[in-house]
């Protein structure tokens, strides 16, 4: 091979590497906290749950616990959820943020289903139509969020 041709591959090389986004991992499984926001953080990285979003409710606090831990209904539940065990997070997408949209499971459970089915969560537009009926479903039952006000 010429050292013209070698020159011409090592242009091209750099060139592909230096130009190419940074790959997503195809997933991720380990520990995790869950953020004031729902979203979770994992080796790092800010993991949102995938078509859904987690509105804003009441702040609630278990007293049994030294300290009181507190936060949403929708974050306790999750919290629960990732009690029995660690999420694994199948990547889907890296936002502008640099947070990262991901399909996660605790243990075959859906998380974005779980809050869904609980109505913890509304379905994103752009959301499976499983996401769509599970939501509709918990709008129907008046659980969650489309549910009355309980006394603090």
């Amino acid at each position: 091979m010429s050292s013209q041709s070698l020159i011409c591959i090592s242009i091209f090389l750099i060139v592909a590497v230096l130009g190419a986004a940074p790959a997503l991992p195809a997933n991720i499984k380990t520990y995790a906290f869950v953020n004031d926001d729902g979203t979770l953080t994992m080796r790092g990285k800010v993991i949102r749950l995938y078509g859904i979003h987690i509105p804003q409710t009441s702040r609630t606090c278990k007293t049994q616990f030294r300290p009181p831990q507190c936060g949403s209904r929708a974050l306790h539940a999750l919290e629960f959820k990732l009690s029995s065990g660690w999420p694994d997070c199948e990547l889907r997408e890296t936002n502008e943020d640099r947070s990262i949209t991901a399909l996660c499971h605790v243990k075959g459970t859906d998380l974005s289903a779980y809050l869904l089915e609980r109505g913890w969560a509304v379905a994103l537009p752009d959301a499976p139509i499983e996401y769509q009926a599970l939501e509709k479903i918990a709008r129907s039952r008046g659980t969650g969020v489309w549910g009355f006000a309980i006394g603090e």
